[in-house]
């Protein structure tokens, strides 16, 4: 009588997505000289800002601003022949679709991408212009999503996914290589998560590290996905985030397992914190961020006692910012530190009354930027006026000085306060 067969073993990788150290050094010789080695610099003033020293890894320096392309070359280069030319597709509205579309093209590669009809024009133009073919489809990238996945079937395509994908992470991996060679004494780095892809690969490297180095993950107060399956709470989501970058509803299921695994704890940065970040990093380093390549910076300055003393790797992954809301930021920046200020003023309607306030702004050395009046939508009685005036002073104690003196000349004056 025939025994029955036992089913050939098949290959762990292709049972249990795996990632090592020894994987990302492939990957490392893989796409070297394909993708920009960034520089790795210690900031002097960012450490005695943050009481840390503080090593810089400048991501932002890739041809298309931000890590992405490490991963995306990867799992292009792993690709057979046939799958070559069939193609590729992607669903992502941010930095994964224009690396893949970049290096996809360079290769010969057809990429398709697929954003959601919400995606800003910005966006499109830069993933088009690195040659990738965009379809619009869906109002939430989940839903664009879906159809990324019905379009590689119909079309034979190879869907490359932005970060729960073995190779994709060991591409990302490569980062933390570069930064352990250009700075081999750190002692802890401060990764952002929002799928999981980038801190995967930099924890499997970290810990490869002798001794192991701490790794600390990053989120957005308003999306934490990772951090809510890391320790097992259910904080709630959703909202306009500056780091849209990282604003993941779900992380992915390989990537969540080597964070389980190997990252020590994640924090939760606020949207101050992040403006803040992206600010600095522009004043100081004169490099520019955007909000998830800013996390890093943002979590060791809500947490200064978490990380005194330490020697710390920052990846400052991604740049691509729209510049009317990096203009925002740092407008909004100089107003929480007292250099820019909005004071409502009550005054009488009558002549000579705006002339001596700005007698007074004159004397204290505070510049006017916009005078606005308020005579109809108020609750004061005809003969009073509500007068909002935009100034900007050298720090919060001349505009402190400003105000008092104001006060002290029996003027109602309040400070029209940011969010």
């Amino acid at each position: 009588m025939d025994q029955p067969t036992t089913p050939a073993p098949q290959p762990t990788s292709e049972l249990t997505p795996h990632l090592d150290v020894a994987d990302i050094r492939e990957a490392a010789k893989r796409i070297s000289g394909a993708v920009v080695r960034t520089p790795t610099m210690h900031s002097i003033t960012l450490s005695k800002i943050t009481g840390a020293e503080i090593w810089l890894k400048f991501e932002n320096q890739q041809f298309t601003a931000a890590y992405k392309e490490r991963g995306a070359l990867n799992a292009l280069l792993q690709l057979t022949d046939e799958q070559r030319a069939r193609g590729v597709i992607a669903a992502s509205a941010g930095n994964h679709s224009q690396g893949l579309s970049y290096h996809g093209t360079r290769l010969g590669v057809p990429v398709h991408i697929v954003m959601p009809r919400t995606t800003p024009a910005v966006k499109i133009m830069q993933t088009e212009a690195v040659g990738g073919q965009v379809v619009l489809e869906g109002e939430t990238f989940d839903e664009a999503s879906t159809h990324a996945r019905m379009l590689e079937k119909q079309m034979g395509l190879t869907f490359v996914h932005p970060f729960d994908d073995p190779h994709v992470a060991a591409g990302a991996g490569t980062t933390a290589l570069e930064l352990f060679e250009d700075a081999p004494h750190l002692d802890c780095i401060v990764v952002p998560i929002g799928g999981g892809g980038l801190i995967s690969g930099m924890s499997t490297v970290a810990k490869a590290q002798q001794p192991p180095v701490e790794v600390i993950g990053v989120e957005a107060q308003l999306f934490p996905s990772s951090y809510n399956a890391f320790k097992g709470e259910n904080l709630p989501f959703g909202g306009d985030t500056l780091a849209e970058g990282i604003a993941v509803k779900e992380p992915g299921k390989f990537t969540q397992g080597v964070i389980d695994q190997l990252v020590d704890d994640i924090l939760l940065v606020d949207e101050p914190r992040l403006e803040t970040a992206v600010s600095l990093l522009l004043q100081i380093e004169k490099t520019v961020v955007e909000g998830a390549g800013a996390a890093g910076l943002a979590a060791v300055l809500a947490y200064p006692e978490r990380f005194a003393g330490k020697k710390i790797g920052l990846v400052l992954c991604g740049g691509n910012i729209d510049t009317r809301l990096l203009a925002n930021v740092l407008l909004r920046d100089l107003a929480r530190s007292g250099r820019l200020a909005r004071l409502r003023i009550t005054l009488q309607d009558r002549p000579g009354a705006l002339f001596r306030v700005m007698a007074e702004f004159d004397r204290h050395h505070v510049n006017i930027i916009e005078i606005y009046h308020q005579r109809i939508f108020t609750n004061l009685p005809a003969k009073g006026l509500v007068t909002d005036i935009e100034c900007e002073a050298r720090d919060k104690a001349q505009l402190d000085a400003l105000v008092g003196s104001l006060l002290a000349k029996g003027y109602q004056v309040s400070t029209v306060e940011l969010n």
